[in-house]
Protein backbone atom coordinates (compact mmCIF):
# COMPACT_ATOMS: atom_id res chain seq x y z
CA UNK A 1 0.00 0.00 0.00
CA UNK A 2 1.43 3.53 -0.88
CA UNK A 3 1.32 6.38 1.48
CA UNK A 4 0.12 9.73 -0.48
CA UNK A 5 2.71 12.36 1.52
CA UNK A 6 1.06 15.73 0.13
CA UNK A 7 3.60 18.70 -0.30
CA UNK A 8 3.65 20.43 3.59
CA UNK A 9 3.43 24.28 3.70
CA UNK A 10 6.03 26.57 4.29
CA UNK A 11 4.25 26.87 7.88
CA UNK A 12 4.19 23.25 8.52
CA UNK A 13 8.04 22.72 7.52
CA UNK A 14 9.37 25.87 9.82
CA UNK A 15 7.51 24.22 12.61
CA UNK A 16 9.88 21.08 12.19
CA UNK A 17 12.86 22.76 11.77
CA UNK A 18 12.88 26.25 12.81
CA UNK A 19 15.64 28.51 11.78
CA UNK A 20 19.00 28.81 13.45
CA UNK A 21 18.21 25.20 14.90
CA UNK A 22 21.49 23.71 16.84
CA UNK A 23 21.61 20.21 15.23
CA UNK A 24 24.10 17.51 16.73
CA UNK A 25 25.91 15.83 13.46
CA UNK A 26 27.22 12.49 14.38
CA UNK A 27 29.49 11.31 11.87
CA UNK A 28 30.64 14.95 11.22
CA UNK A 29 34.27 13.59 9.69
CA UNK A 30 32.50 11.34 7.45
CA UNK A 31 31.61 11.61 3.34
CA UNK A 32 27.78 11.92 4.63
CA UNK A 33 28.29 13.98 7.57
CA UNK A 34 30.72 16.74 6.56
CA UNK A 35 28.55 17.10 4.01
CA UNK A 36 25.38 17.48 5.60
CA UNK A 37 27.14 19.70 8.35
CA UNK A 38 27.86 22.35 5.38
CA UNK A 39 24.35 22.32 4.23
CA UNK A 40 22.83 23.06 7.73
CA UNK A 41 25.64 25.60 8.23
CA UNK A 42 25.06 27.18 4.99
CA UNK A 43 21.21 27.37 5.65
CA UNK A 44 22.24 29.06 8.92
CA UNK A 45 21.77 26.84 11.67
CA UNK A 46 24.26 26.22 14.85
CA UNK A 47 25.94 23.13 14.01
CA UNK A 48 27.48 20.88 16.98
CA UNK A 49 29.92 17.78 16.14
CA UNK A 50 32.38 15.82 18.19
CA UNK A 51 35.46 13.95 16.99
CA UNK A 52 36.07 10.10 17.31
CA UNK A 53 38.69 11.28 19.91
CA UNK A 54 36.13 13.42 22.03
CA UNK A 55 33.29 10.84 22.00
CA UNK A 56 32.96 7.40 20.84
CA UNK A 57 29.53 6.99 20.02
CA UNK A 58 29.53 3.40 20.77
CA UNK A 59 30.04 4.45 25.00
CA UNK A 60 26.43 4.97 25.63
CA UNK A 61 26.65 6.68 28.30
CA UNK A 62 29.33 9.25 27.49
CA UNK A 63 26.98 9.68 24.59
CA UNK A 64 24.02 10.26 26.81
CA UNK A 65 25.71 13.01 28.85
CA UNK A 66 27.10 15.01 25.94
CA UNK A 67 23.54 15.24 24.73
CA UNK A 68 22.17 16.09 27.82
CA UNK A 69 24.85 18.95 28.09
CA UNK A 70 24.69 20.27 24.64
CA UNK A 71 20.87 20.10 24.49
CA UNK A 72 20.62 20.10 20.59
CA UNK A 73 17.12 20.91 18.86
CA UNK A 74 17.69 17.71 16.46
CA UNK A 75 20.59 14.87 15.62
CA UNK A 76 21.49 13.54 12.48
CA UNK A 77 22.71 10.48 12.65
CA UNK A 78 25.30 9.84 9.97
CA UNK A 79 27.98 7.95 11.88
CA UNK A 80 28.88 4.58 10.80
CA UNK A 81 31.24 2.32 9.74
CA UNK A 82 30.75 1.28 6.17
CA UNK A 83 32.86 0.10 3.19
CA UNK A 84 32.69 -1.84 -0.18
CA UNK A 85 31.84 -5.61 -0.55
CA UNK A 86 35.52 -6.65 0.18
CA UNK A 87 35.37 -5.02 3.49
CA UNK A 88 31.86 -6.51 4.23
CA UNK A 89 32.64 -9.47 3.59
CA UNK A 90 36.03 -9.49 5.50
CA UNK A 91 34.92 -8.35 8.68
CA UNK A 92 31.04 -8.68 8.99
CA UNK A 93 31.29 -8.62 12.63
CA UNK A 94 32.84 -5.07 12.97
CA UNK A 95 30.13 -4.23 10.07
CA UNK A 96 27.20 -5.57 12.42
CA UNK A 97 28.45 -4.68 15.97
CA UNK A 98 29.58 -1.31 15.77
CA UNK A 99 26.53 0.15 13.71
CA UNK A 100 24.17 -1.54 16.40
CA UNK A 101 26.57 -0.05 19.39
CA UNK A 102 26.39 3.65 17.14
CA UNK A 103 22.56 3.27 16.47
CA UNK A 104 21.59 2.12 19.86
CA UNK A 105 23.48 4.70 21.61
CA UNK A 106 22.76 7.92 20.11
CA UNK A 107 19.23 7.03 19.48
CA UNK A 108 18.75 6.61 23.12
CA UNK A 109 20.85 9.25 24.07
CA UNK A 110 18.58 11.82 22.35
CA UNK A 111 15.30 10.52 23.96
CA UNK A 112 17.04 10.44 27.04
CA UNK A 113 17.87 14.50 26.65
CA UNK A 114 14.72 15.23 24.96
CA UNK A 115 16.19 16.08 21.59
CA UNK A 116 12.46 16.99 19.69
CA UNK A 117 14.12 15.75 15.85
CA UNK A 118 16.17 13.47 14.97
CA UNK A 119 17.21 12.31 11.44
CA UNK A 120 18.70 8.14 11.06
CA UNK A 121 20.32 7.46 7.94
CA UNK A 122 20.40 3.72 6.90
CA UNK A 123 21.43 2.63 3.53
CA UNK A 124 19.51 0.91 0.28
CA UNK A 125 21.14 -2.35 1.39
CA UNK A 126 18.60 -3.03 3.61
CA UNK A 127 16.28 -3.96 0.65
CA UNK A 128 15.83 -7.53 -0.68
CA UNK A 129 18.93 -8.94 -3.39
CA UNK A 130 16.38 -9.30 -5.85
CA UNK A 131 13.67 -6.68 -5.09
CA UNK A 132 11.52 -5.42 -7.64
CA UNK A 133 13.22 -2.41 -9.09
CA UNK A 134 12.70 0.56 -8.90
CA UNK A 135 13.08 -0.39 -5.25
CA UNK A 136 9.99 0.94 -3.14
CA UNK A 137 10.11 1.31 0.76
CA UNK A 138 7.62 -1.39 1.28
CA UNK A 139 10.17 -3.73 -0.11
CA UNK A 140 11.88 -3.38 3.31
CA UNK A 141 11.62 -7.29 5.14
CA UNK A 142 10.05 -8.82 1.44
CA UNK A 143 13.25 -11.27 0.61
CA UNK A 144 16.78 -12.45 1.37
CA UNK A 145 19.52 -10.08 1.59
CA UNK A 146 22.50 -9.37 -0.49
CA UNK A 147 25.19 -12.14 1.31
CA UNK A 148 28.48 -10.22 0.91
CA UNK A 149 26.82 -7.06 3.39
CA UNK A 150 24.05 -8.69 5.26
CA UNK A 151 26.11 -7.87 8.62
CA UNK A 152 25.73 -3.84 7.75
CA UNK A 153 22.16 -4.42 6.21
CA UNK A 154 21.27 -5.82 9.08
CA UNK A 155 22.23 -3.45 11.80
CA UNK A 156 20.93 -0.19 9.31
CA UNK A 157 17.16 -2.72 9.64
CA UNK A 158 17.61 -2.45 13.53
CA UNK A 159 18.13 1.45 13.38
CA UNK A 160 14.88 1.99 10.81
CA UNK A 161 12.98 -0.42 14.00
CA UNK A 162 14.69 1.47 16.66
CA UNK A 163 13.51 5.10 15.13
CA UNK A 164 9.63 3.56 14.67
CA UNK A 165 9.72 2.18 17.87
CA UNK A 166 10.36 5.40 19.93
CA UNK A 167 7.92 7.33 17.39
CA UNK A 168 5.18 4.30 18.69
CA UNK A 169 6.23 4.37 21.98
CA UNK A 170 7.00 7.91 23.01
CA UNK A 171 5.62 9.88 20.17
CA UNK A 172 8.96 11.13 19.18
CA UNK A 173 9.36 12.72 15.77
CA UNK A 174 12.40 10.67 14.78
CA UNK A 175 12.66 9.93 11.08
CA UNK A 176 14.89 7.60 8.97
CA UNK A 177 15.63 7.77 4.95
CA UNK A 178 17.81 5.24 3.21
CA UNK A 179 20.22 6.62 0.59
CA UNK A 180 21.32 5.20 -2.62
CA UNK A 181 25.23 4.99 -3.25
CA UNK A 182 26.74 8.30 -2.66
CA UNK A 183 30.02 9.99 -3.33
CA UNK A 184 31.67 13.67 -3.52
CA UNK A 185 34.32 15.24 -1.57
CA UNK A 186 35.24 13.55 1.89
CA UNK A 187 34.89 9.85 0.31
CA UNK A 188 37.58 6.82 0.98
CA UNK A 189 39.47 6.33 -1.81
CA UNK A 190 41.30 3.02 0.07
CA UNK A 191 41.16 0.37 -2.36
CA UNK A 192 40.83 -2.24 0.47
CA UNK A 193 37.62 -0.17 2.43
CA UNK A 194 36.16 2.32 -0.29
CA UNK A 195 33.38 1.78 -2.53
CA UNK A 196 32.74 1.20 -6.00
CA UNK A 197 33.22 4.95 -7.49
CA UNK A 198 36.43 6.02 -5.44
CA UNK A 199 37.87 3.13 -6.18
CA UNK A 200 37.76 3.59 -9.68
CA UNK A 201 38.69 7.22 -9.65
CA UNK A 202 42.33 6.08 -7.77
CA UNK A 203 42.45 2.73 -10.06
CA UNK A 204 42.14 5.20 -13.54
CA UNK A 205 44.18 7.86 -11.98
CA UNK A 206 47.11 5.95 -10.97
CA UNK A 207 47.05 3.65 -13.99
CA UNK A 208 46.43 6.53 -16.17
CA UNK A 209 50.00 8.49 -14.40
CA UNK A 210 51.83 5.51 -14.68
CA UNK A 211 51.20 4.37 -17.88
CA UNK A 212 49.34 1.09 -17.32
CA UNK A 213 48.37 -0.72 -20.41
CA UNK A 214 45.31 -2.08 -18.57
CA UNK A 215 43.09 -1.71 -15.77
CA UNK A 216 41.51 -5.21 -14.49
CA UNK A 217 38.26 -4.86 -12.42
CA UNK A 218 36.17 -6.77 -10.37
CA UNK A 219 33.02 -8.65 -11.60
CA UNK A 220 31.63 -8.61 -14.77
CA UNK A 221 30.40 -4.83 -15.37
CA UNK A 222 26.83 -5.69 -15.69
CA UNK A 223 24.89 -4.97 -12.36
CA UNK A 224 23.42 -1.31 -12.58
CA UNK A 225 23.78 1.17 -9.22
CA UNK A 226 22.60 4.56 -8.68
CA UNK A 227 24.90 7.20 -7.66
CA UNK A 228 24.31 10.36 -6.30
CA UNK A 229 26.31 13.24 -5.42
CA UNK A 230 26.33 14.00 -1.54
CA UNK A 231 25.84 17.23 -1.60
CA UNK A 232 22.31 16.68 -2.79
CA UNK A 233 22.21 13.83 -0.21
CA UNK A 234 22.38 16.68 2.33
CA UNK A 235 19.77 19.04 0.32
CA UNK A 236 17.71 16.11 0.82
CA UNK A 237 18.33 15.17 4.38
CA UNK A 238 17.06 18.91 5.16
CA UNK A 239 14.24 18.41 3.52
CA UNK A 240 13.37 15.77 5.10
CA UNK A 241 14.06 17.57 8.57
CA UNK A 242 12.02 20.20 7.71
CA UNK A 243 8.96 18.59 6.68
CA UNK A 244 8.84 15.20 7.11
CA UNK A 245 7.45 13.58 10.06
CA UNK A 246 6.14 9.99 9.20
CA UNK A 247 6.56 6.50 10.30
CA UNK A 248 8.07 4.66 7.26
CA UNK A 249 11.67 5.31 5.96
CA UNK A 250 12.30 7.51 2.66
CA UNK A 251 14.61 6.44 -0.05
CA UNK A 252 17.11 9.04 -1.42
CA UNK A 253 18.41 8.75 -4.64
CA UNK A 254 18.58 10.36 -7.79
CA UNK A 255 15.77 7.84 -9.96
CA UNK A 256 18.35 7.02 -12.64
CA UNK A 257 20.97 4.06 -13.16
CA UNK A 258 23.61 2.84 -15.08
CA UNK A 259 25.91 -0.18 -15.22
CA UNK A 260 29.35 -1.03 -13.49
CA UNK A 261 30.58 -1.05 -16.97
CA UNK A 262 29.31 2.24 -17.87
CA UNK A 263 30.42 4.08 -14.92
CA UNK A 264 34.01 2.57 -15.50
CA UNK A 265 33.64 4.09 -18.76
CA UNK A 266 32.62 7.58 -17.47
CA UNK A 267 35.69 7.79 -14.53
CA UNK A 268 38.75 6.63 -17.59
CA UNK A 269 37.02 9.50 -19.97
CA UNK A 270 37.12 12.02 -16.41
CA UNK A 271 40.64 10.56 -15.32
CA UNK A 272 42.14 10.95 -18.67
CA UNK A 273 42.94 7.10 -19.02
CA UNK A 274 43.11 5.18 -22.72
CA UNK A 275 43.76 1.85 -21.51
CA UNK A 276 42.15 -1.54 -21.88
CA UNK A 277 39.57 -2.31 -19.30
CA UNK A 278 39.07 -5.96 -18.21
CA UNK A 279 36.92 -7.64 -16.25
CA UNK A 280 37.44 -10.70 -13.55
CA UNK A 281 34.50 -12.61 -13.31
CA UNK A 282 35.58 -14.87 -10.87
CA UNK A 283 35.10 -11.59 -8.32
CA UNK A 284 31.19 -11.20 -6.85
CA UNK A 285 28.77 -8.70 -8.74
CA UNK A 286 27.08 -8.13 -5.44
CA UNK A 287 23.63 -7.51 -6.06
CA UNK A 288 22.63 -7.67 -9.70
CA UNK A 289 20.53 -3.95 -9.61
CA UNK A 290 19.58 -1.72 -7.04
CA UNK A 291 17.69 1.78 -8.04
CA UNK A 292 15.22 3.07 -5.96
CA UNK A 293 11.80 4.35 -6.07
CA UNK A 294 12.60 8.42 -5.35
CA UNK A 295 8.21 8.96 -5.56
CA UNK A 296 7.99 9.88 -1.79
CA UNK A 297 11.40 11.88 -1.68
CA UNK A 298 10.49 13.55 -4.86
CA UNK A 299 6.59 14.34 -3.54
CA UNK A 300 8.49 16.39 -0.94
CA UNK A 301 9.86 18.41 -3.07
CA UNK A 302 13.33 17.78 -3.57
CA UNK A 303 14.60 17.02 -7.01
CA UNK A 304 18.73 16.58 -7.04
CA UNK A 305 20.61 18.87 -8.96
CA UNK A 306 24.66 17.32 -9.94
CA UNK A 307 24.51 15.68 -13.42
CA UNK A 308 26.95 12.27 -12.71
CA UNK A 309 29.39 13.04 -14.77
CA UNK A 310 29.53 16.55 -13.41
CA UNK A 311 29.69 15.13 -9.85
CA UNK A 312 32.57 12.64 -10.63
CA UNK A 313 34.64 15.37 -11.96
CA UNK A 314 34.17 17.41 -9.25
CA UNK A 315 34.82 14.65 -6.57
CA UNK A 316 38.09 14.21 -9.25
CA UNK A 317 39.04 17.54 -8.82
CA UNK A 318 38.79 17.34 -4.94
CA UNK A 319 40.53 14.47 -4.01
CA UNK A 320 43.62 15.46 -6.46
CA UNK A 321 43.99 18.64 -4.07
CA UNK A 322 44.20 15.90 -1.10
CA UNK A 323 46.92 14.44 -2.90
CA UNK A 324 50.67 15.23 -2.35
CA UNK A 325 52.19 16.98 -5.36
CA UNK A 326 53.92 14.00 -6.27
CA UNK A 327 51.31 11.58 -6.32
Amino acid sequence: MTTELPVPSEESARSLLPPGSRIFVAGHRGLVGSAVARRLADDGHEVLTRGRDRLDLRDAARTETFLREARPDAVVLAAAKVGGIMANSTYPVQFLEDNLRIQLSVIAAAHAAGTRRLLFLGSSCIYPRLAAQPIREESLLTGELEPTNEAYALAKIAGIVQIQSYRRQYGRSYISAMPTNLYGPGDNFDLETSHVLPALIRRFHEAQRDAVPEVTLWGSGSPRREFLHVDDLAAACVRLLEVYDGDEPINIGCGEDLTIRELAETVAEVTGYRGRVGWDASKPDGTPRKLLDVTRLTSLGFAPRIPLREGIARTYAWWLGQLPPSV
